[in-house]
């Protein structure tokens, strides 16, 4: 990323952050003092249906300020990071357009790469090859699936672990597609250059054991049944439609995975929690990972008290640094 302040491009800001860290309220709370539209940058977010477990804005919040990119797909559909890429592109024009301040607010740390870092020139899915490897996973397990990967693309297969499976089937069908490791084609990317400056906070915490306690505290509230009916009745009416099923990308979601596997009596509603606030955490470390090789990101501290204060200084710095190169 170029440095904002060194630019007259316009400007968008990027909100970055684990889980629970406090992004949508950050967002709004830019929004009230800057005229601003918020792309959500989660690959849970864009499917609808999948209200409590994604920690979806409230009606209320989303009322405060214009989202995009929230409840465009069915469940059974997938989003990969070219789509996201395409339409916060489209979106960060069209709002710009409009005279507002894009906030492209979310944890999904690959679309923030994605767009950062510019597209992979990769194949795009093929159904059937992807039925087919479904089936060798399902058949030979994601451990022997990660063997074979290793056997093409021993490069992109060490930086996989043998339980990732979603991964390990998108790399083996990217060279079942091209004859070319995947971690060839990257390596052979093409650096892009944003049509805008992007300054991109990040939320990180000063205690970690604060931020697992809010994760704790907030999976207890997907699951109690005050918050429309909690997590556990939102998967029911989702297995209800009989067209999910675990394969699919949302339904691996975190929580979802784990109420949907509870539903199937693997365990019971003690192990349900324990396990959904392990994922979350473990979904936490890595986004904070993905965070740490973002050299270009400002740090701001999630379980301070002045966040939204020092954040808007920066935008307001930003604004005027690119109103004085302009002029």
């Amino acid at each position: 990323m170029t440095d904002p302040l060194q630019s007259n491009k316009p400007l968008a800001v990027a909100i970055m952050g684990p889980t629970a860290s406090g992004k949508t309220a950050l967002a709004l709370a830019i929004a009230r003092q800057i005229p601003s539209e918020i792309i959500s940058v989660d690959s849970a977010l864009v499917y609808r249906g999948m209200d409590i477990g994604t920690a979806k804005p409230t009606p209320a919040e989303l009322a405060a300020a214009p989202h995009h990119l929230i409840d465009i797909i069915d469940p059974t559909e997938s989003y990969s990071v070219a789509q996201f890429c395409h339409d916060a592109l489209r979106l960060v024009a069209a709002i710009q357009a409009r005279g507002k301040l894009p906030l492209l607010v979310g944890g999904t740390m690959l679309y923030f790469k994605g767009l950062s870092d510019g597209l992979d020139q990769l194949p795009v899915a093929d159904p059937a090859l992807r039925a087919r490897l479904d089936a060798d996973a399902a058949q030979l397990g994601s451990p022997a699936m990660h063997a074979r990967l290793a056997a093409v693309d021993p490069a992109t297969a060490a930086r996989l672990k043998p339980n990732d499976a979603q991964r390990i089937q998108r790399a083996l069908e990217i060279y079942e597609l091209s004859g070319q490791p995947m971690s060839q084609l990257l390596a052979l990317r093409p650096k892009t250059e944003l049509p805008f400056d992007l300054l991109s906070f990040a939320l990180e915490p000063s205690d970690r054991s604060v931020l697992h306690q809010r994760i704790a505290a907030r999976f207890d509230a997907m699951l109690d049944v005050e918050s429309g009916g909690g997590l556990i009745a939102e998967v029911q009416r989702l297995r209800a439609r009989g067209d999910l099923h675990l394969g699919l990308p949302s339904m691996r979601c975190v929580g979802y995975r784990q109420a949907w596997e509870y539903l199937d009596g693997a365990y019971d509603s003690a192990e349900l929690r324990e396990k959904g606030i392990a994922a979350t955490r473990q979904l936490a470390k890595r986004q904070l990972t993905w965070l740490r090789s973002m050299p270009d990101r400002i740090v701001i501290d999630c379980l301070g008290t002045d966040t939204a204060t020092l954040v808007l200084q920066h935008i307001t710095q930003a604004q005027q640094k690119i109103s004085a190169a302009a002029s």
